[in-house]
């Protein structure tokens, strides 16, 4: 088992120059197995129903409370919790009481199919744009063998954390290495230095687990 950290490489309260940027250190480590998955925290039915209108290929779901459906099978619970492309979403406000706020997400698709659409709707909405898996080459001036598992790029919007908890009025790219922790330190952490510096870009702050 190991696990990835995250470290921000680039920031602009530009959408399309983030992406742009972000695509560069993506291409930078693709490989024919590279895909890309994206996310929008949708907190406003208008916000959802404008969504579902511009991205309907995505999977919109929405919250349920803690043991609402317990013995209720599957095919008997709301549609919206279950999870409905965009055709499908309820337009009463009504039955969104209670299911707010709506994920939307749409996995594993071909690069390049999605990014610019999903930037361009994004709107006030937190979201993520992610490419993986790609491929780091090595850094033998550092000592450093390339890696897979971990390599992976990051576009944040809105918000600047992975837990899209924290909102912003910018939006981060994150360069993803593996999580090395000795004494409290990253060993790996000059790597994403590296690979930033690879493209013209610095490592602008801490990482994140």
């Amino acid at each position: 088992m190991s696990d990835d950290i995250a470290y921000p490489v680039f920031r602009s309260p530009d959408s399309a120059l983030a992406l742009s940027v972000a695509r560069r250190l993506m291409e930078f480590g693709r490989c024919e197995r590279s895909r890309v998955s994206v996310y929008l925290d949708l907190r406003s039915v208008t916000e959802v129903l404008r969504v579902g209108r511009e991205l309907p290929q995505g999977r919109f779901r929405g919250q349920e409370a803690y043991d609402e459906f317990d013995g209720v099978p599957w095919e008997d619970q709301p549609p919206l919790v279950i999870g409905v492309q965009g055709a499908a979403l309820p337009p009463e406000p009504a039955a969104y009481e209670g299911r707010l706020p709506v994920e939307y997400e749409l996995l594993d698709s071909p690069v390049g199919s999605i990014e610019d659409a999903l930037t361009a709707t994004v709107g006030p909405s937190m979201g993520e744009i992610n490419w993986a898996p790609l491929s780091w080459p090595d850094a033998p001036e550092l000592g450093f063998h390339g890696e897979s598992k971990h390599a992976e790029v990051t576009l944040l919007l809105n918000t600047s954390t992975r837990d899209l908890d924290q909102p912003a009025d910018d939006h981060t790219v994150l360069v993803h290495v593996r999580k090395v922790t000795v004494d409290g330190r990253q060993r790996r952490e000059p790597y994403a230095h590296w690979l930033a510096h690879q493209v013209g870009l610095t490592v602008i702050g801490p990482g994140q687990p």
